[in-house]
């Protein structure tokens, strides 16, 4: 029986728009708007194919479908929706945002109990997606709050914010770290989720001022900031953690999972920019911006072999 378009495309194709919007992101904030908007134009087509896929398993192919939300790639639905709806609110496009902060708040419950209960004792590098796709929720609701200033968004994303800290170190805990050395591009979410922690966190340090939308005393703003740099700081350190575990064990093979490389390499630069802001420390936008090359070096190699793995 022939093959339909959509039997060989696994869950973890969901990174693909993730990694490729957050460069959006980055260039964006940078000053590189045409390229940023060039690259957004892609993301928004493969999260509209990837839709398709996900509805069409749920619709047509029923059995697969609930197997492969038992499944941490599943998260890549929530993370990819939230990230991608941030980029279009910093366009601003509010309804859309509002829109996609909707879906990816209804898929949240239902593929995080699914994923987590189905747990093992030891677990890959794409578990820490339930962080980013706990954080992504934060980072959307809270730049939509700004944008629409709905500043009760503020508080369940403070919420969201602390859950997905309490999610790494769950998965910290059971995290196979043989992966760092035999991982085929997920384990690079270890430092992914600190980073997407970290910006997360920028967006609550900018609201939690005393005239700002979480009205926080001075004392409480310091905290959230502290843990704030503390986030981007292990972002930093596993980072340069991997990037040895690279050196050391090479896999130049392409595999759909190194697009889980891409995000946080993306992902870590972003979060620089905008913990730079938020927090107020300067040397930080150089060394995102400096952070920004080799992520999208390396989203034109991973697209590369995504090219050639696609021609018959």
């Amino acid at each position: 029986m022939r093959m339909s378009w959509a039997d060989a495309v696994p869950p973890a194709a969901g990174s693909v728009v993730m990694a490729t919007t957050v460069l959006s992101v980055g260039l964006h904030l940078t000053g590189a708007e045409r390229a940023s908007l060039a690259l957004l134009g892609l993301a928004l087509l493969a999260w509209v194919f990837l839709a398709a896929v996900f509805v069409r398993h749920l619709l047509a192919e029923r059995d697969r479908w609930l197997r492969e939300i038992d499944t941490p790639p599943a998260l890549t639905a929530v993370a990819a929706t939230a990230v991608l709806g941030t980029r279009l609110s910093l366009l601003g496009h509010q309804a859309v945002s509002v829109a996609l902060l909707c879906l990816s708040a209804l898929l949240w419950p239902l593929l995080m109990s699914h994923v987590i209960r189905h747990w093992q004792s030891k677990v890959p590098g794409a578990a820490y997606l339930v962080c980013v796709a706990t954080q992504a929720v934060v980072v959307l609701a809270s730049t939509v709050a700004v944008a629409d200033r709905q500043a009760w968004l503020m508080w369940p994303a403070l919420v969201f914010f602390f859950v997905g800290l309490v999610l790494y170190a769950v998965v910290l805990s059971r995290f196979d770290f043989r992966q760092l050395a035999t991982g085929r591009g997920d384990h690079w979410i270890i430092a992914g989720a600190m980073a997407i922690s970290a910006l997360a966190g920028s967006k609550l340090v900018a609201a939690a001022v005393p005239d700002g939308p979480l009205r926080w005393a001075t004392p409480a703003h310091d905290a959230l900031r502290i843990v704030t740099l503390a986030a981007l700081g292990l972002a930093f350190a596993w980072y340069a953690v991997l990037v040895g575990c690279e050196v050391r064990w090479p896999r130049p093979r392409y595999d759909v999972r190194r697009w889980a490389t891409v995000f946080p390499l993306g992902m870590t630069a972003v979060a620089a920019l905008s913990v730079s802001t938020a927090a107020a420390v300067p040397a930080l936008w150089t060394c995102g911006k400096v952070l920004l090359w080799p992520a999208l070096a390396v989203w034109v190699v991973v697209a590369a072999g995504a090219a050639r793995r696609a021609s018959p």
